[in-house]
């Protein structure tokens, strides 16, 4: 079996950051990107908890959602299976630096977030307790100062 792109990238020279993971063309021809939002040092650095993702993936998915610019171009937002950074899926055929404004705006507001968590509920979620508010914000704190505030080319290319 063919190995997938995203399984080629050398995950120990990767660094956090923002990454073209790949682009599809719908069969309308539209095109669809898909950014790795990396947010620690794959196999050298903590992963980050799945409750943590859990409660940054309604803050960001909520705040992209409602993004006055970007909200009709969003297909989605979701956490990764290594616990490493999340994958948000654009309509559009963009770049690292094209949305590198967007994530500093989510990151801004899943750091600053206070009360309680969209969609956080029986009714609304699957897993509702199973979120941790704290960890989301420090992440999302500590990937804005380490990452977002000013991106060097290796935070927004993939290593070759």
């Amino acid at each position: 079996m063919k190995k997938i792109a995203s399984f080629t990238i050398d995950h120990l020279r990767l660094e956090p950051g923002i990454f073209v993971s790949r682009k599809d063309r719908t069969p309308s021809g539209d095109v669809v990107t898909t950014f790795d939002i990396r947010m620690t040092r794959p196999n050298r650095e903590a992963a980050l908890s799945p409750e943590a993702l859990h409660a940054m993936e309604h803050l960001a998915a909520t705040f992209l959602r409602n993004h006055p610019e970007w909200s009709d171009r969003v297909v989605y937002w979701g956490p990764m299976g290594c616990c490493t950074g999340n994958y948000l899926l654009l309509s559009g055929d963009l770049e690292s630096r094209d949305v590198l404004p967007l994530i500093r705006e989510t990151m801004e507001f899943v750091a600053a977030f206070e009360g309680d968590v969209p969609g956080a509920t029986p009714k609304d979620c699957g897993n509702y307790s199973f979120m941790d508010l704290s960890a989301a914000r420090e992440a999302a704190a500590k990937y804005l100062e380490e990452v977002l505030r000013d991106p060097s080319e290796e935070n927004l290319t993939y290593p070759a």
